[in-house]
């Protein structure tokens, strides 16, 4: 029997010892907040298939959120590339609402579609609200309002949003201006007032989370929040006499809720775009984003479309020239993919070029291509002779010239594949050559892209708008050339007589300040232009983290053993301009 008592009491503490609390099984984890994004899309085909892409790629459970989708008067597809995503989408959000209306196109009175009537606002505060009542309904913790051509290229911005525990937050967004979704000041009238916070925020001088008067365009409201149950978008407050726009009178309804808004710049959150003005059309929205698209390909990170919209294909032409070329070297395929796809998105067709890699020579094989330096020359900063990569770079362009020769190509335009394109480049590159030729200008070389050297202003072409008579110049970003161009490019024999690129183009057009130089080439003859305000920029300028150079980075042209790294070269600094006496080449006595 006490056997019998102790074999039971083992089994009882056995039993007890396992189902102790040290034996449960961790409790799951907390599973994220809820979250609404609130799509109101109009007109936004242009825009659309990069903003779902990037509501795709939010590093955000998809069952944990809801779509509240709505289109309007609209004139292109926006409607049926909504329609195309949510059927797809659907099965991985946690629901969907969707509420197209396909008439009317236009709001009474709409002067165009850039137009914000009275009428306009009212609706789109309406459907601001009816957007955030469906969020309440469905108990959400949190509701996302993203403007379609505002695009999250950062996948962590909720988690990074809501981290800040604030009741109304906005990421700060970046564009192509100094426009962005917020407001430092507001007058009492409820106008825009601009502070000196303002450009050291948007430029990120200063970082942090900040209060501000006015968020809009993108903005999380935590609905947990007891202040977020009073504001509303739609009606206005009853006390409310500021202008009738819906950013606006959110704003004032925060205030009177006692809601403060803030605006986040810690991190880099995606981009918006400029909006247009009343009078300009639909093409100049989609031109604006293209510009926009342009700009987070060099700054990042890039926008990319959506999975499940079709995009139809680009049509590129060769904008009235007879052949487009890109300068790439082989070793460079970051730089080639970006200037192809920044092509492409402008559509343009241009043909690669491999550039002669100069840093690949050795001295033997410069030599035997018939490369010798002009007699005299020295870099007018680093005293240094000429580099191989410079040696490289002139017989990229050369090859180019003399193909155009042997071809008998009218006229082509070449790039450098470290271009940053200026907004509306196409279209007015077109309307330019468009002037030049009614004119019947007599022109040799355009430059689209260059550093301007002396301060003083410019000769202005008569009967051509924007465009001057070119003084002295570096850089070869960018330029339209001629067939006589070519040819008196080539007449001039430089391979004999080689300097920079960027310093030959100013001899042949008699601008170069040294005479020495000059001397050397007896016909100096080149109709030489350029574009005012310039149509192309560099990425990178010296100083930036992310300048790289193959011409001011390499060996000397005719030594293998004298490495150059000329990073501090005022040349391709920003802004800089060089006195009047280190133009020549004689600063090389002063080192």
């Amino acid at each position: 029997m006490l056997s019998w008592i102790i074999s039971v009491w083992t089994i009882l503490a056995v039993a007890q010892c396992y189902f102790s609390e040290e034996n449960y099984t961790e409790e799951s984890k907390m599973q994220p907040p809820t979250v609404v994004i609130a799509i109101i899309a109009r007109n936004a085909a242009h825009s659309l298939p990069y903003y779902l892409g990037a509501l795709e790629r939010l590093n955000y459970p998809k069952e944990r959120i809801s779509i509240w989708a709505a289109t309007d008067h609209n004139i292109d597809n926006t409607t049926e590339i909504l329609r195309e995503w949510l059927t797809v989408m659907q099965t991985q959000y946690h629901y969907v609402e969707w509420r197209p209306l396909d008439k009317p196109t236009s709001y009474v009175g709409e002067l165009g579609p850039k137009h914000w009537t009275n009428g306009r606002y009212e609706y789109v505060m309406k459907l601001k609200q009816a957007a955030l009542n469906f969020a309440k309904k469905r108990w959400a913790d949190y509701i996302l309002y993203s403007d379609t051509d505002n695009i999250l290229t950062n996948p962590d911005t909720l988690h990074l949003l809501m981290a800040e525990n604030k009741s109304v937050i906005a990421p700060m967004l970046d564009s192509q201006s100094a426009y962005s979704n917020y407001w430092c000041g507001i007058t009492p009238q409820g106008y825009y007032r601009r502070t000196a916070e303002y450009f050291p925020t948007k430029q990120r001088q200063r970082l942090g989370c900040y209060p501000v008067p006015m968020v809009h365009s993108t903005i999380l409201l935590d609905l947990r929040k007891a202040g977020t149950k009073k504001v509303s978008f739609h009606p206005p407050h009853k006390d409310y006499s500021w202008p009738f726009d819906d950013i606006i009178v959110f704003a004032f309804s925060c205030r009177v809720s006692e809601v403060q808004m803030y605006l986040c710049n810690k991190v880099r959150y995606g981009y918006l775009n400029v909006p247009s003005k009343p009078h300009q059309t639909v093409e100049d929205d989609r031109i604006n984003f293209v510009h926009l698209y342009l700009e987070s390909l060099i700054h990042g990170p890039p926008m990319y479309v959506s999975h499940h919209v079709h995009v139809p294909p680009k049509q590129s032409d060769l904008m009235g020239f007879d052949e487009i070329y890109l300068i790439n070297l082989r070793r460079r395929p970051d730089r080639r993919d970006r200037m192809l796809w920044s092509l492409y998105e402008l559509e343009i067709d241009a043909k690669v070029v491999d550039a002669i890699d100069g840093a690949a020579l050795n001295s033997s094989e410069v030599k035997i291509l018939g490369v010798d330096l002009l007699p005299g020359y020295y870099d007018p900063f680093s005293g240094r002779t000429l580099t191989k990569g410079e040696v490289g770079c002139f017989l990229s362009h050369y090859y180019i010239w003399k193909e155009m020769v042997d071809m008998q190509l009218d006229k082509a335009l070449i790039f450098e594949d470290d271009v940053h394109f200026q907004a509306n480049f196409k279209r007015r590159l077109m309307r330019l050559m468009e002037e030049v030729e009614q004119v019947e200008l007599d022109w040799d070389i355009i430059y689209l892209g260059r550093k301007k050297v002396n301060l003083e202003e410019e000769v202005a072409v008569e009967n051509v708008r924007n465009l001057v008579y070119a003084d002295y110049s570096y850089w070869t970003l960018s330029y339209a050339i001629s067939l006589q161009g070519a040819q008196k490019l080539l007449n001039a024999e430089p391979i004999s007589k080689m300097l920079p690129v960027d310093e030959f183009l100013p001899i042949m057009y008699d601008k170069h300040p040294n005479e020495d130089y000059k001397s050397h080439f007896p016909n100096r003859n080149l109709m030489a232009y350029s574009t005012h305000p310039l149509l192309v920029q560099p990425c990178h300028y010296a100083g930036d983290p992310e300048w790289v150079s193959d011409t001011e980075t390499s060996t000397l042209w005719d030594d293998d053993n004298v490495r150059t790294d000329w990073r501090g070269s005022h040349k391709t600094l920003k802004g800089y301009q060089p006195p009047a006496g280190l133009q020549s080449a004689t600063y090389k006595d002063e080192l």
